[in-house]
């Protein structure tokens, strides 16, 4: 049975600045596996450094990808001046040439000014802007399916997203309530030492705690936390297609995954913001029996003449719209997460940073329309 004859490279010298290489054999990858072969061509392309070399390729019987790929980089990846080659190898040869000319265009086009970053800026965040007000009228049309017929409505989810967003975050909730209380109140009552306003330690510090401190830091808290799990849910769902699979199914994202969580994180808000301002004020009335010497039947009974109800609404409030703005932008970015896993991890710290800055946000135009109101 005959066999392919080994490659060949043959440099006959016409000059000491200029040689003829010629090319023959089979310059196929099972060929160019061999050593000895491999050894003499590697030889032969040492010699011609610094030289300029007509190539001669003819006398080739076979070539495929490997082999063109092994001339092409001899040649610094691009063609030589004097080149002769059979017509059948041209086609590997232009491929070679097209895939160089198309990474050069690639390159060129990631040289952005600072005027089209802007604009690309912008239009992404138009982008985002669409799509979060279409997801809010998509969640306003469930919730109306839902209205009209409850019976039929997600109810273990919403238990589930309960559970899992307001039941397990009482745990960290409380011990950074407490926390934050504690260094408060110390602080607070360092300054009104000063001053020999005691007394009015308990108008700071329920102020604060009630009206600005504990509904903000439980919204964070349960966007770091909750905001960051129900985004990673829905980007794990689009890897692993349970997305698409709902949808052949006919079932729909918006009433059995999104609805439930925005229903969910609105209930369990305001029941957070309640347990962090307790557990704020339960430090706050521990630092200042030891700072102080207030007792606690003080603080108590003072509480309620410090902190009108109105302040105690309005942070009921805050831990409604704090939990349905978390919900929707995680849900959000949940959504937009592509299938593959840098994907999920990029949209995770973006939905949680976006969650974050939309909070603070929100927080301070409530600061703005309740301006006169609780004081």
């Amino acid at each position: 049975m005959p066999t392919n004859p080994a490659p060949t490279l043959t440099i006959s010298s016409g000059s000491a600045s200029e040689a003829t290489v010629t090319a023959g054999g089979t310059w196929q990858v099972h060929a160019l596996a061999h050593r000895h072969p491999m050894h003499a061509i590697t030889a032969s392309l040492k010699q011609l450094k610094g030289k300029r070399a007509q190539w001669d390729l003819r006398a080739v019987e076979a070539m495929d990808h490997i082999g063109a790929q092994l001339l092409w980089n001899a040649w610094g990846k691009t063609r030589p001046a004097s080149l002769q080659m059979a017509p059948e190898h041209e086609e590997f040869f232009k491929r070679l040439e097209a895939t160089g000319t198309l990474q050069l265009q690639q390159h060129r086009q990631h040289r952005l000014t600072s005027v089209m970053k802007l604009g690309f800026t912008i239009m992404g965040f138009a982008e985002h802007m669409a799509g979060f007000i279409k997801l809010i009228g998509q969640v306003t049309q469930d919730s109306w399916r839902f209205l009209r017929n409850p019976m039929r409505g997600p109810w273990r989810e919403i238990s589930a997203n309960v559970y899992h967003a307001g039941f397990q975050a009482l745990g960290i909730t409380a011990l950074v309530g407490f926390l934050i209380g504690v260094v408060l109140s110390f602080l607070s009552a360092q300054q009104l030492r000063t001053f020999g306003g005691d007394i009015y330690l308990v108008n700071l510090l329920g102020m604060s705690v009630i009206r600005e401190l504990g509904p903000l830091l439980a919204a964070i808290l349960v966007a770091g936390r909750s905001g960051s799990s129900i985004t990673a849910q829905l980007g794990v769902m689009r890897v692993t297609e349970e997305l698409d699979a709902m949808l052949v199914m006919g079932i729909s994202h918006g009433f059995r995954l999104i609805l439930p969580k925005v229903i969910a994180l609105a209930i369990s808000m305001p029941l957070l913001v309640i347990w962090t301002d307790t557990m704020a004020l339960i430090g706050g009335m521990v630092s200042a029996k030891v700072e102080l010497n207030l007792s606690a039947r003080y603080f108590i009974q003072k509480l309620p003449d410090a902190v009108p109800l109105a302040n105690y609404l309005i942070g009921l409030l805050k831990g409604v719209v704090f939990g349905t703005l978390i919900a929707l932008v995680s849900c959000h970015f949940g959504l937009r997460i592509q299938p593959n896993t840098e994907s999920l991890g990029r949209g995770t710290t973006t939905s949680v940073v976006t969650a974050i800055t939309v909070v603070i946000l929100a927080d301070a135009v409530f600061a703005i329309v309740f301006n006169g109101v609780g004081y």
